[in-house]
C-alpha cells in the first residue's frame, strides 16, 4: 500500500494540539503520514476553535485558500473539526462545497471510518453526534518516540458552568471524565517514549471526577505524582469556584508538581462577573489566592481577562486593573469580547464599541507589561532550573568570532517550574558541540530579562541521560 500524506491545520487551543495529535495517531493505519508540506497532502485535515469569533474567521480564510488546490487535486479528501464543525455542522458544506468530511468534537474515533468511506465511495459526510460519555481514548494509544519531551493529556472532555460568553458546552458537551486507569496507561506510555512533563487538560480540571466517582483531581494528581521518571506536571484550565483547600495543598506537598498555575478570572467586577455566570465574586477569588500562596508563596499565577463584555462600565475596567495590580499576575492572556451566536451574552444589550474595546485592551497588557517585566528584572542574578525542551527557534551568532571558529551556536529553551521561558547557551560552544540538553534539568544562571522570556548561562546539568523505548536516546 503506498504511504500518503495527511496535513493538520490546527486552529485554537491546547485542547486542539492535543486531538490533532489523536487524529494523526488513528488515521496512522490506514497509511497516512503526516507531512508538513499541504501541496503534496492527500489529505487536509482542519481542526477548529470557536471560542472567539477571530478563530473562526481564520478558519473559513484559510478553507477559502484550499479552494485552488482542490481544483488542482480532484481527490484531495478535505476534512474539517473541532468546534466550529460541531457548531455549523452541515451549513459548512453549504457555505464550502468542495469540503468532504465535517466530524465533531466527539466523533475523532469515528473519523477513520469516514475517511475510509470518503475514499471509496467519494461522498459527503457530516457526524456531529454528542456522546453521553468520553470518547474511547484508551482505543488510541499508538505512542512513538517523536522526540518530544512534554505533552498534553486529556482528563475529561465538556463543560457544566455556562458562562454566558463561552460557547464550550454547546460544541464540547457536558463534562465527562476519563477514568483514572487510563489516564495513568497513557502517561506511562508517554514517558517510556522519552516524555518528560505533561500537561493535564480539561475545561475545568477541578471538578474532574465529580460524576462519575473516579475520586477527585488532587487524588489524581498524587497517582500521577508517583510515576517512575515523570519529571513535572502542568494543568489547565481551573476554574476558581472549584478551586479546594485539597489542590491548593497539592503544590507545596508534590514535588513534580509546578509551581504554576492558571487561573482565569475574567473580570474584577462583582457587577460583571455576574452577569458572566462565573458563579464566584471578587472577594472569593483574592482568597483562592491568598490560599494558593500560604501553601506555596512562590507559586506564579496566570489569567484570562475579558474586557468590553456588555454592559462593562469605566468603574468596571477600573476595578478588573485594580485586580491585576492586587494579584501581581506573572502573565495573563486578554481578549476583546465578541459575540458567539450560541451564548446568551450574545443577547445581551448595552454593547461596547470596538473602539473602547481597543483602548480598554492596550490598558489593561500594557499594565500587564510592566507587573511581567518587573518580576523578570527581579531574577537576574539567579540561578533557576529548567527542563530543556529543545534547541531554541532561534540561534544567536558569536560575537567578533575568531577566523575559522563556526559564528553561530546552539541557543536551547526550556521552561522553569514557574512557567518562565529561559533561553541558554554555552560559553565555551567548542567544547559541548555535541551535547544534546533536551530533556535535562539544567541550573541556569540568569543574566538578562526580557518581556517574555529570560537569557542565561547553565551553572549545572543535573539529571542522567534518558534512554527510550525504541532506539533513539538522548546522550550527554
Amino acid at each position: 500500500m503506498d504511504q500518503k500524506k495527511l496535513f493538520i491545520q490546527t486552529i485554537g487551543c491546547q485542547m486542539n494540539v492535543y486531538d490533532s495529535e489523536r487524529i494523526a495517531r488513528i488515521l496512522a493505519p490506514l497509511n497516512y503520514e503526516t507531512t508538513t508540506a499541504i501541496e503534496s497532502a492527500d489529505l487536509i485535515i482542519v481542526n477548529t476553535c470557536a471560542i472567539r469569533q477571530k478563530a473562526e474567521q481564520k478558519v473559513f480564510s484559510f478553507l477559502g485558500r484550499l479552494a485552488r488546490l482542490k481544483q488542482k487535486k480532484p481527490q484531495l479528501i478535505i476534512g474539517v473539526g473541532g468546534c466550529v464543525a460541531q457548531q455549523e455542522g452541515e451549513k459548512i458544506l453549504e457555505r464550502v462545497p468542495f469540503i468532504d468530511v465535517v466530524f465533531g468534537t466527539h466523533a475523532i474515533g469515528r473519523l477513520a471510518g469516514m475517511i475510509k468511506r470518503v475514499e471509496k465511495k467519494r461522498c459527503h459526510l457530516v457526524d456531529v453526534k454528542l456522546a453521553a460519555e468520553i470518547d474511547a481514548f484508551e482505543t488510541l494509544q499508538d505512542f512513538r518516540n517523536d522526540g518530544k519531551i512534554t505533552r498534553f493529556v486529556t482528563i475529561m472532555q465538556g463543560c457544566d458552568n455556562y458562562c454566558t460568553y463561552c460557547v464550550v458546552p454547546y460544541v464540547r458537551g457536558t463534562e465527562a471524565s476519563r477514568h483514572p486507569d487510563k489516564i495513568i496507561q497513557e502517561i506511562q506510555d508517554l514517558v517510556a517514549c522519552g516524555v518528560r512533563e505533561v500537561t493535564l487538560l480539561g475545561q475545568n480540571v477541578n471538578s474532574y471526577g465529580q460524576k462519575e466517582g473516579h475520586g477527585s483531581f488532587p487524588q489524581l494528581l498524587v497517582r500521577i505524582n508517583a510515576i517512575p521518571d515523570l519529571i513535572r506536571i502542568r494543568f489547565t484550565t481551573s476554574h476558581p469556584k472549584d478551586l479546594s483547600t485539597d489542590l491548593s495543598r497539592a503544590f507545596r506537598d508534590l514535588d513534580k508538581l509546578c509551581k504554576h498555575i492558571h487561573l482565569p478570572v475574567q473580570s474584577g467586577s462583582d457587577r460583571v462577573l455576574k452577569r458572566m455566570n462565573r458563579k464566584y465574586n471578587r472577594e472569593r477569588y483574592l482568597a483562592k489566592v491568598d490560599e494558593l500562596r500560604q501553601f506555596r508563596p512562590d507559586i506564579a499565577i496566570s489569567s484570562d481577562f475579558i474586557v468590553g463584555f456588555p454592559g462593562e462600565a469605566d468603574q468596571d475596567f477600573e476595578q478588573t486593573l485594580d485586580l491585576i495590580q492586587k494579584v501581581g499576575y506573572d502573565s495573563l492572556f486578554a481578549f476583546k469580547y465578541s459575540d458567539r451566536s450560541s451564548a446568551p451574552a450574545a443577547r445581551f444589550s448595552n454593547k461596547i464599541t470596538e473602539k473602547e474595546k481597543n483602548k480598554r485592551l492596550k490598558i489593561l497588557l500594557e499594565l500587564q507589561d510592566e507587573i511581567t517585566v518587573k518580576k523578570h528584572r527581579a531574577l537576574v542574578g539567579s540561578t533557576q532550573q529548567i527542563l530543556v525542551e529543545g534547541l531554541s527557534k532561534k540561534q544567536a551568532p558569536i560575537d567578533n568570532p575568531k577566523p575559522g571558529q563556526d559564528s553561530g551556536r546552539q541557543q536551547w529553551t526550556g521552561r522553569t517550574s514557574t512557567n518562565r521561558i529561559v533561553n541558554f547557551e554555552q560559553e565555551q560552544p567548542s567544547q559541548t558541540q555535541n551535547r544534546n540538553f533536551t530533556g535535562r534539568l539544567v541550573q541556569v544562571k540568569i543574566k538578562k530579562a526580557l518581556a517574555h522570556s529570560l537569557r542565561g548561562t547553565p551553572v549545572r546539568i543535573e539529571s542522567q541521560s534518558i534512554t527510550l523505548k525504541g532506539d533513539h536516546s538522548y546522550a550527554a
